[in-house]
């Protein structure tokens, strides 16, 4: 059964009992809720590739960061290489430095030469249109150098983007791709593994509507859960929803439930019972 549907059935089965007359002290009163992960999230590949490794499986508790799987990087390898040798290369830049300096020597002695008259014009644009093409050609040199530099750079990130790391402390919940297998780019592709993050912990709870006046953000509640049995934690409210059910005449309340051991197992049910509520309430005998 779905969460979804869970909550559904719990929704429905207060609906039934709201429709009784219920007389009670509120500060003893407890409702049903489910426990939930913070978070699941489904690991895609940002960019396709062949799966080499996968370094986890299905229950293991993981670090944000961690290297979870690595796709082929050998020919992103090679050609990272390759424009790490381009950007270090002189021969071009040498080469156009030298001419540039040929051209400005001609320059200044044709300069010379065209200060007495002893050369025409035509000699002395051609002198100026060398030194123009001299260092144009250095520049150019210089620009595809720098084109290597960041053709380097894109080979390392396109090889980093093929380390999938994990995005927060969680636990593997399924290991769904296996080296070997094609990993695809995309929304709606299938993804690597899926993961919970389970350190912070969500409590749906299920009220009646005659409850919605009665809690504020930040109440401290006391959940209990039935895994593991007879054990108590604290909680508090941090979202009220402010849409109804209206054929249940319920309203959800999330709390946050801290779990920093991960002790607490995600998607079990549990009780819950808030402190903040006293005094006597009785209940017409029909919620609508």
């Amino acid at each position: 059964m779905t969460i979804f549907n869970l909550k559904m059935s719990l929704r429905a089965a207060l609906g039934l009992l709201c429709s009784f007359t219920i007389v009670a002290d509120l500060s003893a009163a407890e409702f049903d809720c489910m426990i939930e992960p913070r978070q699941v999230l489904e690991l895609r590949s940002p960019i396709e590739g062949l799966i080499a490794r996968v370094n986890v499986d299905r229950g293991e508790f993981v670090k944000k960061g961690q290297v979870l799987a690595v796709l082929d990087t050998s020919v992103d390898r090679v050609s990272a290489e390759i424009a790490k040798h381009r950007a270090s290369m002189e021969g071009a830049i040498l080469a156009g430095r030298s001419r540039v300096e040929f051209a400005e020597r001609k320059s200044g002695r044709v300069d010379e030469l065209m200060s007495k008259n002893y050369i025409s014009d035509e000699l002395f644009d051609q002198a100026a249109a060398e030194k123009q093409l001299a260092a144009a050609e250095l520049q150019d040199a210089m620009d595809n150098r720098r084109l290597a530099e960041l053709d380097y750079e894109r080979q390392k990130a396109i090889i980093r983007l093929k380390t999938i790391r994990s995005p927060v402390n969680g636990v593997v919940t399924e290991r769904i791709l296996n080296p070997g297998e094609l990993a695809e780019a995309g929304v709606g592709r299938k993804a690597l593994l899926k993961l919970a993050e389970i350190e912070v912990l969500y409590v749906e709870v299920i009220m009646p509507s005659r409850f919605y006046d009665s809690l504020t953000a930040g109440a401290p509640a006391v959940i209990r859960p039935e895994v593991p049995a007879g054990s108590e934690y604290q909680a508090a409210v941090t979202v009220i929803d402010r849409v109804m059910d209206a054929a249940s005449g319920t309203f959800v309340v999330r709390l946050e439930l801290p779990n920093p051991d991960n002790t607490l197992p995600a998607g079990t049910r549990c009780r819950a019972s808030f402190s903040s509520f006293d005094g006597p309430v009785v209940a017409s005998d029909q919620v609508n």
